[in-house]
């Protein structure tokens, strides 16, 4: 459940705004409240984020999400990682293109010379 597109999302903008609230992030992210609490849960429990209490502006206890040691190495890493599955998709998406760009222009030739 936690890809590491979800790993990537979740640790760059905890470290861009610790924070930020879980409501917050599964608003960015565009998934449930309970998956953000997961995925949170999951990221401390395997020590790259720690969670820390505040008090907020409104008098409320608020918690303060930061990466770890660990968890700025890994997100480095899943980083580099996605960031390679994006070439990839990237790279399929371009073959496909030209494929298709390749078939309407030979449709439009073939088109050309029956009439």
């Amino acid at each position: 459940m936690l890809t590491d597109e979800y790993r990537y999302k979740i640790l760059k903008l905890v470290q861009s705004n610790p924070e930020i609230s879980q409501r917050e992030l599964a608003k960015e992210l565009g998934v449930s409240l309970g998956k953000v609490n997961f995925c949170l849960n999951a990221l401390i429990k395997v020590g790259l984020l720690k969670v820390t209490n505040f008090r907020n502006s409104k008098n409320k206890l608020a918690y303060m999400y930061l990466l770890t040691p660990v968890g700025i190495e890994e997100k480095a890493k899943i980083t580099l990682r996605f960031l390679k599955n994006k070439m990839k998709e990237y790279e399929v998406l371009e073959s496909e293109i030209r494929i298709l760009s390749n078939e309407i222009a030979t449709d439009s030739q073939s088109k050309l010379f029956r009439d």
